[in-house]
């Protein structure tokens, strides 16, 4: 598994109890492979299979988790989707298609909200997800507390179990951890640029442009300026990039170089410092 190097710990903790994840009769191992997969996206680990057809220990689920073998080594499979749920305070039944049993209809993100409420209790839920060709039967989502359905096109519903899986999954998790995402810009190492130092950017730019005479007609050099300065200012810069947009109109300009410390500590003529250009007009005009 691909790690961050900089993981954000709002995004690691979860403090609720997770669902469970129960598949109903699934016929293919790859189906339960990939299902185990969009689980482990997510942080869940509690898979349940009533009755697989093809038989459990199943190498081709294995090799379709693509390594989520922490979620398939705890698979727990049972002869009933009864004994499945048995020990599970509340579930949801999905569908794609509407019923005769009378439950209210939730979207995945409602659900989430309710489950992540019963899990921060301790209590335990879970979802329940049908067979591949037909899903579940009535008598199956009687047995849920309410149906779970997603808001897709009625024309073409019906979805791979593990995209399914995946939806329920994500929406769980964005809501047990408010959303915290596994990294972000760190702004220690990479600080938002200084106004100041923007300034002298615009500068810097301006007058190499004066130099080639970009700005034509002359009337028409303010708002030019205006435009430009309004591109870089949008970009939201960092002031690392300042200095290296500072560095790529140096070169441009074919002023002396700064001599670079290469490894072995001597000076390397003609090589650019695209981490410190001069800062003031005069040095740059070479006065």
């Amino acid at each position: 598994m691909t790690r961050n190097a900089n993981i954000n710990e709002e995004a690691l903790t979860v403090g609720v109890r997770p669902p469970a994840v129960i598949l109903c009769e699934p016929q293919l191992g790859e189906n339960i492979g990939t299902a185990a997969r969009a689980m482990a996206n997510f942080g869940l680990v509690d898979l349940r299979i009533v009755n697989p057809r093809d038989g459990w220990p199943s190498e081709k689920a294995r090799a379709a988790a693509s390594r989520a073998d922490h979620v398939i080594d705890k698979v727990q499979v049972f002869d009933s989707l009864e004994a499945a749920i048995a020990d599970l305070t509340f579930v949801y039944a999905t569908t794609a298609r509407s019923r005769e049993v009378a439950k209210p209809v939730r979207g995945p993100d409602e659900a989430a909200v309710k489950v992540t409420g019963l899990g921060a209790e301790g209590l335990a839920t879970g979802y329940i997800f049908g067979r591949e060709r037909w899903g579940l039967n009535n008598e199956e989502v009687a047995l849920a507390d309410e149906i779970l359905t997603l808001p897709v096109d009625p024309n073409f519903a019906s979805l791979n179990i593990a995209q399914a899986v995946l939806v329920c999954a994500y929406e769980w998790r964005k809501t047990a951890t408010s959303g915290a995402l596994p990294f972000t810009l760190d702004t220690e190492t990479n600080p938002p640029a200084k106004k100041e130092d923007l300034l002298r950017l615009f500068d810097h730019l301006e007058g190499a442009l004066d130099r080639v005479t970009f700005f034509r007609p002359v009337e028409r050099r303010p708002h030019i300026i205006r435009n430009i300065r309004n591109i870089f200012q949008k970009a939201e810069l960092t002031d690392q990039e300042v200095k290296t947009l500072r560095g790529i109109i140096a070169a441009l300009e074919g002023r002396p170089t700064r001599p670079r410390k290469d490894e072995a500590g001597e000076g390397t003529a003609g090589a650019v410092d695209l981490g410190a250009a001069d800062d003031t007009p005069a040095e740059r005009d070479g006065a």
